[in-house]
């Protein structure tokens, strides 16, 4: 039965970008949640849409533009949240209102073709993912899975405690900066198959829920890993036999999958 479904091209590329976005996207909103910014992925993601319209109104393709939009609006985003340092909620409110205006202003200057390929980024099609989108999510993965190697005490470190990290020596605002520009490259690449509306979800739920199974850092990272795995592959099989959608799909599959953990841990936790 499973292996008619993988008979299909678009299937195969389909839970290949799964595996991919599952590597990635728990550790990234691990450290999301911990630095409190829980809302950035939600907000890069919007500012997204103004990459697309930027995309559509020039004739090239949305992805080159979307990328570019995400990485300045990252480094923007750093700027802002240094501004209002104890009010990041503004810094985040101000970024995606203002993304979400030039989306709709780009696009009212747009062709009449604008309206389906804002449909599409907006809710993501992970069954028409292309395979340089494929190849895509999984060079961000390798990037992400090697810098966390790499630098997973540096950032361990700065998360937790930016004024320990600066007094050690750490560059404190660049690795902020990077850590978002990463952050909005990974949900630029993911929107394709997401939609921006869902990537945020898609983000931080498996860290979420690893975060209560977990006992030290590097385990919930593992943990996160296997729950976004798991979530999204039986998500793809889910969609394809139901006929749902598979971003929104895989989206209850983590909520389920979240309040199942926490319903446990409230029964046998006392």
């Amino acid at each position: 039965m499973f292996t008619d479904m993988l008979a299909y091209d678009f299937m195969q590329r389909a839970l290949l970008a799964v595996i991919a976005i599952s590597l990635f996207a728990p550790i990234l909103g691990l450290f999301l949640i911990l630095r409190r910014q829980s809302l950035m992925s939600d907000t890069l993601s919007h500012v997204s849409l103004a990459g697309v319209a930027f995309g559509v109104l020039l004739g090239v393709s949305p992805t080159w533009t979307t990328l570019a939009v995400v990485t300045l609006a990252a480094v923007v985003l750093e700027y802002l949240r240094r501004v209002y340092r104890h009010y990041m909620e503004i810094a985040t409110a101000i970024l995606m209102s203002m993304g979400l205006a030039i989306s709709l202003i780009v696009m009212s200057k747009s062709g009449g073709s604008s309206n389906v390929n804002l449909d599409q980024y907006l809710f993501g099609s992970i069954i028409t993912i292309s395979r340089e989108q494929v190849l895509g999510l999984f060079a961000i993965a390798g990037l992400v899975l090697l810098l966390t190697l790499l630098f997973i005490r540096p950032m361990y470190v700065l998360t937790f405690d930016e004024d320990t990290a600066f007094v050690d020596g750490l560059p404190v605002t660049l690795m902020s900066i990077l850590f978002n520009v990463v952050t909005g490259v990974a949900i630029a690449l993911t929107i394709p198959a997401a939609g921006a509306l869902l990537v945020s979800t898609i983000m931080v739920l498996p860290a979420s829920i690893a975060m209560r199974l977990g006992k030290s850092f590097k385990t919930v990272i593992v943990i996160g890993i296997l729950i976004a795995f798991i979530g999204m592959v039986s998500g793809i099989f889910i969609s394809y036999y139901a006929e749902t959608p598979a971003s929104a799909t895989i989206t209850m599959i983590f909520i389920s999958i979240f309040l199942l953990v926490s319903g446990l841990r409230r029964f046998f936790v006392k």
